[in-house]
């Protein structure tokens, strides 16, 4: 396996899912819930978000084919939407609408189990994150992309169930001004690698040298 490309690939992945961030949103939608039931929930979230970005990770480029949408075109158009994910992490307005989100899980009366919705989607995987796997699996030919995407991806949604299941010491070690701060130096990481991605499928076209 490719190390720069893991390398670049966890981080993408780890930004756009962003576990840190997701953790306060899973307690307060587990608030007064036992133990054993809270940790089933954040499993089944984590195990049902997994297998939705597997489908993308293994269908998404032939049906971007079957569209006639090339892989340098979604390079780009996947890129800004990376970006504006960034500015959106930068100036606090997805924390906001992962909020919004939880209350109206909340809200609605028969949502007692709120691990397929908000948490495995749109949360968990989100169009950033289907996105971010179509984008990894395309960039090494064959089965190759496709195992390195799916290990990357699993590696990251294990790292997100272990802060699911300690967020109540991570929520408290941080703070909100300590979940602020990390939320926007995640924000700039994305920025920056956003813009390789347009530049990739900038160059994939001959704009790039």
């Amino acid at each position: 396996m490719d190390s720069a490309f893991f390398i670049t690939g966890f981080v993408t992945l780890f930004v756009i899912m962003d576990p840190i961030g997701l953790a306060p949103i899973f307690i307060a939608l587990t608030h007064g819930m036992p133990r054993a039931k809270r940790r089933a929930i954040g499993l089944r979230a984590c195990v049902i978000a997994g297998t939705l970005l597997s489908l993308f990770a293994l269908g998404g480029e032939a049906v971007l084919g079957f569209v006639g949408i090339s892989m340098p075109a979604f390079r780009i158009a996947g890129g800004i939407l990376l970006f504006l994910t960034a500015l959106d992490m930068l100036f606090q307005r997805r924390t906001k609408r992962r909020e919004d989100q939880a209350e109206q899980a909340e809200e609605d009366d028969h949502t007692d189990d709120p691990s397929v919705f908000p948490l495995a989607m749109p949360l968990i995987s989100g169009p950033g994150a289907i996105a971010t796997v179509i984008l990894l699996s395309g960039q090494i030919p064959g089965w190759a992309g496709l195992v390195s995407t799916l290990t990357i991806m699993s590696l990251v949604l294990i790292i997100t169930l272990i802060l699911f299941y300690s967020a109540e010491l991570l929520e408290t070690a941080l703070g909100k001004t300590g979940i602020t701060v990390v939320t926007r130096l995640l924000g700039m990481l994305l920025a920056a690698l956003s813009v390789q991605f347009v530049l990739d499928g900038l160059k994939d076209f001959g704009f790039v040298g």
